[in-house]
């Protein structure tokens, strides 16, 4: 099933007020295939200027956009959608050439943006204001939601896809234009997005796409006088200093940060079943996902069960090439990332932990690292409180929930966490009690269209998807008249 890279790989383009510009004459950076090694095509950098002409690009385009039908507006996302659906398969093959992950993940994750892009086509439809009753008959008082202006977006590489469309389906939605800088490792995706929208009717401006050093470009954008809005998706310590940037300017920002997610299993779980959901949801994507559940903490009286049950579910997992048939996980996008877990593997060795599945990099070409099961890391190991964005999870017993819940917000992340439980006074303690912008009982329901997403702590603020997604693309606006 595997391909040649070289010869279906689409081409890269900047997107500028409407037009596409290739490597032509400018700065471009290979990119590599992290399952084999080779070189897929070639980035287009954005010179200084071509960055300012795609802020001016979407402030000229501000103008007719926000006033624009919010019925034209969801016209527009809903075909952009259809193209979604319609280019899924070939999308979703870039997808796992350029950032690794199995191509039906990669297809799935293509499908969901599309699911955005309709649910946000709906709900751009009823960003209502209000009107106050006054205190005297002569008044008239109105709250108005108006579109903030041009964004800046920055999104991240492992769902290069759908993290993108969060926030252009969001911006658009609201009335809002914007200037996306994509991963320069992954960019296929964005490519592909700016293209739909370019297919669907978009005018010109209201979305641009520029490439380039990172730490370049989101310092040019993000002191722009004419960019409002800050997106970011991505590390930590790297929305902490765009977050710094931006404050510094007086910039609305979302920041979606890093997280560390903890897993409650407690004694009167549905072991066997949890163990097979989480080792199917902590290895997708190589567990290179903000979400990913990592470090697991199992009540001692299941928690011989639990192992058994989850090293059986981690056997099964087949790793390889993203285009072959059966592969389960894919590689890590990038090399640095397989000595990350190199160190998280010797880290957790030296401090005393069992290392019982995986623990090794796996020879070939490409960044593959076996699923990697850590059993009774000690506290101080660093796999319990650095996030490993990586193939592997700690696994701790423990005896009283509170303590429990004490350990799971002991750290400065607080993204997603999971629990399981058939009781109901669990489930209500540990839902109220968890530091986290999101908690998930007995599945795995977070990335929905329809609700926030988001975290607390270290891990971000703000909300993408939902009605709440709004509220960072959205100004309010309070007028009072006297008759």
């Amino acid at each position: 099933m595997t391909s040649d890279p070289q010869h279906d790989y689409a081409p890269l383009h900047l997107y500028i007020d409407g037009r596409f510009l290739n490597a032509d004459g400018r700065r471009a950076d290979p990119v590599l295939d992290p399952g084999t090694g080779r070189v897929l095509g070639e980035l287009p950098h954005a010179a200084p200027d071509e960055i300012d002409s795609a802020v001016n690009a979407a402030h000229r385009a501000f103008a007719t956009w926000r006033r624009e039908s919010p019925l034209l507006r969801s016209d527009i996302l809903r075909r952009a959608a259809g193209l979604v659906r319609l280019r899924a398969a070939e999308i979703g093959r870039d997808i796992t050439m350029d950032q690794g992950k199995p191509l039906r993940e990669a297809i799935a994750e293509v499908m969901s943006a599309a699911e955005q892009l309709e649910w946000h086509a709906e709900e751009g439809r009823r960003t209502y204001g209000r009107v106050i009753p006054p205190r005297s008959p002569d008044v008239a008082q109105t709250v108005l939601r108006e579109p903030i202006g041009v964004c800046a977006a920055f999104s991240p590489w492992n769902f290069p896809f759908s993290q993108a469309m969060h926030k252009i389906a969001a911006a658009l939605a609201s009335g809002c234009t914007l200037v996306l800088k994509g991963p320069e490792d992954s960019p296929s995706a964005i490519v592909a997005l700016a293209r739909i929208f370019h297919d669907a009717g978009l005018p010109a401006g209201c979305l641009n796409v520029v490439w380039g050093v990172p730490g370049e470009v989101s310092s040019q954008l993000i002191q722009s006088p004419l960019v409002r809005k800050i997106s970011f998706t991505g590390s930590v310590p790297v929305g902490k200093q765009l977050a710094a940037l931006a404050a510094s300017h007086m910039k609305r920002m979302t920041m979606e940060l890093g997280g560390h997610a903890p897993v409650l299993v407690c004694a009167d779980a549905d072991v066997e079943r949890a163990a097979a959901m989480l080792a199917a949801y902590k290895f997708r994507n190589a567990g290179q996902v903000c979400v990913s559940p990592t470090r697991f903490f199992v009540q001692r009286p299941v928690f011989d069960r639990f192992v058994v049950a989850y090293l059986e579910a981690v056997g099964k997992i087949r790793v390889g090439y993203g285009l072959e048939d059966g592969v389960t996980m894919g590689p890590l996008a990038h090399a640095r990332r397989v000595s990350e877990i190199e160190a998280f593997v010797t880290d957790a060795k030296a401090k005393g932990a069992d290392i019982v599945a995986g623990g090794t990099r796996l020879r070939g070409p490409g960044h593959y690292f076996a699923p990697t099961v850590v059993l009774a890391p000690t506290r101080d190991t660093r796999l319990m409180n650095d996030e490993p964005f990586g193939p592997i999870v700690g696994i701790v017993p423990f005896d009283d929930l509170d303590d429990a819940l004490v350990e799971a917000n002991r750290l400065p992340f607080g993204l997603a966490s999971y629990a399981f439980t058939t009781s109901a006074r669990n489930a209500h303690r540990i839902s109220r009690t968890l530091e986290a912008g999101m908690v998930s009982i007995n599945h795995f329901g977070l990335g929905l269209g329809e609700i926030p997403f988001g975290g607390v702590k270290d891990s971000g603020f703000g909300s993408e998807g939902g009605t709440e997604t709004f509220d960072g693309y959205l100004v309010t606006k309070f007028i009072t008249q006297h008759n």
